[in-house]
C-alpha cells in the first residue's frame, strides 16, 4: 500500500515527456506538410528563373543583337489533359526560324462541349537543356482561356531563339527544339468583374 502513491508521482513527468514529443512530432508533420505545398510554387518559380526542366524564359522585347545566319527547326506539339473536352492543335507542325528571329505562330483550340469550360496550359521546350534559351514575348499560357459551348479560337505564341544559344558549345549539333503545351481543365476559374451597369444593378440602384 505504501508503494503505490510513489509509484504515481513517478509516472506525472513520464507523462509531460511523452505529450511533449507527441506536440513536436505533430508541429513536424505541419512543417513537412506545409513545405510541400510550398514547394511547388517554389518549383516553378525556379524553373521559370533558370529554364530548368525544359521551362521556357519571358522577353519582354526582341534581342537587341537581331537575327543571326544559323537557322533552326522549331516544332510544336499540343496535348488536352483528360476531362477537358476540347481540341487543340498547333497551325503548323513545324518551322524553321532564325536564331534571334522573333517569330509568330498559332495554335487553334475548340471548345467540343455544350458548356462554357476554362483551362490553363502548361509548357516546357525539348531537349530540356535549350529552356533557357528560348524567349516568349507573348503566350496564351501566361493567363487561363475560357471557352463558351463550341467556341474556336486562335492563339498566338510570340518567341525568339535567344542568339546567345550559338555561343554555347553544347549545342553546336542542336538542329531541332520541341515547344510543347498541355491544357489542364480548371474547375474553379477566377470569377470575372462585372461591368458598373451591372453592379448597379444588383445594388438596386438602376
Amino acid at each position: 500500500m505504501t508503494d503505490q502513491p510513489q509509484n504515481i508521482k513517478a509516472s506525472k513527468p513520464r507523462l509531460g515527456r511523452d505529450a511533449t514529443v507527441a506536440a513536436a512530432c505533430g508541429l513536424l508533420v505541419a512543417f513537412m506538410v506545409g513545405a510541400s505545398y510550398a514547394a511547388v510554387p517554389l518549383y516553378n518559380w525556379f524553373c521559370r528563373a533558370t529554364g530548368f526542366n525544359g521551362t521556357t524564359m519571358v522577353a519582354s522585347a526582341a534581342p537587341e543583337s537581331g537575327p543571326i545566319a544559323r537557322k533552326i527547326a522549331v516544332r510544336f506539339d499540343a496535348n488536352v489533359s483528360g476531362g477537358l473536352p476540347w481540341k487543340f492543335v498547333p497551325e503548323q507542325s513545324e518551322i524553321e526560324v532564325k536564331i534571334g528571329e522573333v517569330v509568330t505562330v498559332f495554335y487553334t483550340v475548340t471548345n467540343q462541349s455544350a458548356r462554357t469550360t476554362s483551362a490553363q496550359a502548361a509548357y516546357n521546350v525539348a531537349p530540356l537543356t535549350v529552356g533557357a534559351y528560348f524567349q516568349k514575348i507573348n503566350c496564351f499560357c501566361f493567363t487561363e482561356q475560357t471557352l463558351a459551348p463550341g467556341e474556336k479560337r486562335e492563339m498566338p505564341v510570340v518567341f525568339y531563339v535567344d542568339p546567345a544559344l550559338a555561343a554555347d558549345n553544347e549545342n553546336d549539333g542542336l538542329k531541332s527544339i520541341t515547344l510543347s503545351y498541355t491544357f489542364y481543365p480548371l474547375r474553379d476559374p477566377a470569377p470575372k468583374p462585372l461591368a458598373a451597369t451591372e453592379t448597379d444593378k444588383r445594388k438596386g440602384n438602376l
